[in-house]
């Protein structure tokens, strides 16, 4: 990468550290190696693949991510001390091509937080990009809450931190406080004013708490920036970071204005989109642009009458330019195993023949029940493999339940615990009052429901429904997801799952715990 490269912009991806902040979204260790894999095939420039300080668990992640990647930047985060740049460094190496990220908010309410009065950490900023450039040569610098910050005294920092061997310049939006107009002045002034500028990469973090997250992050391409850092479905803090779906198809779609090219397989993005909002628990809105399930749904008959003469009447893309299949075409049960390993294709998954003989199980038991199954199914299919596939020391072997007018629900559950099976009959408000409660005394914990939500795949009464659960014990979040044409089986199977997940992290509790050890992680 160089400043030469004037009409390419670079996309940096933050899912795994700055996404996965989210308040519940924290991620497996093979959900990180899994997304991180996606974004690398995808064509990703930069991943950030967490925070490796931060704890044990977020170590090894990094390291393996590094270890396994083929073609993007891997990049570790680390405060402004010097044991974090040296466990980023320790983390990252292993990569072809490593990247040490190191920041320190320069505002002044968060040069408060370490009491710092502005020499103080202007020379911290140079002792610690310093001794990052020492151990690698791809180091990005960032000054968190940069719009916040005195002007005088960002400039100031930016240049030590230039002069000090940073190559990238990011310049965080980190409370979503300014407006487009700003971002791209900032960005143009900083390039214009401070020696050195011309010889780094700028970049753009913009968060989304009024919206504008991905018009800053644009705006700030416009005013000389050449990298974006963003997530998948524009997931992290709060109410989020800029898009990577957003401003990546924003720049293909108005390249008449915004003449800059990335490198990213846009027929990827559905896919990938599904994947980080199932392993994350978060779902994505229906209206999401691009990759919300209505982003190319029509029902209004003006919008169908003129779809039907001509698509581009109501939509500026296409739904295969990300990788979402442009027709419905219904398979059902006659449909054998080849059939469905090329719709699999057609939607983007490829899938190891271990794992398509799963899915062609479930899809067959699927279509037995459905008279269609569509292509939503199919993927709801291939989530639901994948999650009640992680843990298995919790099994749902049967599930009956029966509901009165009037009067409680009675669920019969009947599981397999670390290879021994039991039983249970529980009453509850409702079934799946029922069935939690059965499950809760057949293995008994005191994980709190944080989030109970059930979601239609597609339309009708034999529609699939996808169900995500997320729980919170001893301070340790885990989210499950199933789907299943029965509602209270998808809700056993989901909850089972999240339940499986919190075993994994209560046995790795100690020092190869993926939970976050440190309290001042958030950055930009």
């Amino acid at each position: 990468m160089t400043p030469t490269d004037k009409d390419r912009v670079w996309i940096f991806d933050t899912t795994l550290r700055d996404g996965e902040q989210s308040p519940g979204a924290t991620m497996t260790h093979a959900e990180k190696l899994e997304i991180a894999e996606l974004l690398d095939d995808m064509g990703v420039d930069i991943i950030e693949a967490g925070f490796p300080i931060a704890s044990e668990g977020d170590f090894r992640a990094v390291s393996e991510i590094a270890k396994r990647s083929k073609q993007a930047v891997i990049c570790g985060l680390a405060r402004a001390q010097l044991p974090d740049i040296d466990r980023c460094w320790d983390a990252v190496r292993h990569a072809e091509r490593p990247r040490i990220h190191t920041f320190i908010g320069t505002s002044p309410l968060h040069r408060a937080i370490p009491n710092l009065t502005q020499d103080e950490m202007a020379d911290r900023i140079h002792e610690t990009v310093t001794h990052a450039r020492n151990l690698c040569d791809n180091v990005q610098w960032s000054p968190m809450d940069a719009t916040r910050t005195e002007w005088d005294y960002l400039a100031r920092v930016v240049e030590i931190a230039i002069k000090a061997g940073a190559t990238t310049i990011n310049i965080p939006d980190t409370v979503g406080y300014t407006a487009p107009r700003e971002s791209a002045d900032l960005i143009r002034r900083l390039i214009a004013d401070v020696p050195g500028a011309d010889e780094v990469i700028f970049a753009t973090h913009c968060h989304n708490d009024l919206g504008m997250a991905t018009a800053n992050a644009l705006a700030a391409v416009e005013g000389g920036a050449r990298q974006i850092e963003c997530t998948i479905n524009g997931l992290g803090e709060r109410a989020g970071n800029t898009a990577l779906e957003e401003v990546v198809m924003a720049l293909k779609t108005r390249s008449d204005i915004m003449p800059y090219e990335t490198g990213i397989d846009t027929k990827k993005i559905m896919h990938i989109s599904r994947r980080v909002a199932t392993v994350s628990g978060f779902p994505v809105q229906y209206n999401k642009a691009i990759v919300g399930k209505n982003a190319f749904a029509h029902e209004s008959g003006i919008h169908q009458d003129g779809m039907l003469k001509n698509a581009e009447t109501f939509e500026i893309m296409r739904p295969e330019d990300v990788g979402l299949a442009a027709t419905n075409l219904v398979m059902g049960k006659h449909s054998g195993r080849a059939a469905l390993r090329d719709k699999l294709r057609q939607l983007g998954v490829e899938l190891g023949d271990n794992q398509l003989k799963d899915v062609f199980v479930r899809f067959k038991d699927l279509a037995d029940r459905k008279k269609e199954v569509y292509d939503e199914d199919i993927l709801a299919l291939v989530t639901a493999t994948a999650a009640d596939g992680q843990q298995d020391r919790l099994v749902i072997v049967n599930l009956s339940v029966q509901c009165g007018t009037g009067g409680p629900a009675t669920a019969e559950l009947e599981m397999e615990i670390d290879g021994r099976e039991v039983s249970a009959t529980c009453q509850g408000d409702g079934p799946v009052d029922a069935t939690f409660k059965a499950v809760r005394e057949l293995h008994p914990n005191t994980a709190r429901l944080q989030l109970y939500q059930v979601n239609a795949v597609t339309e009708g009464t034999d529609a699939q429904a996808t169900v995500s659960v997320r729980l919170e014990e001893d301070g340790m979040i885990a989210t499950g997801q199933s789907a299943d044409t029965d509602t209270v089986v998808a809700s056993a199977k989901a909850y089972v799952n999240a339940l499986n997940r919190l075993l994994v992290r209560r046995d790795k509790a100690g020092p190869g715990s993926d939970a976050k050890e440190i309290s001042y992680k958030d950055v930009s």
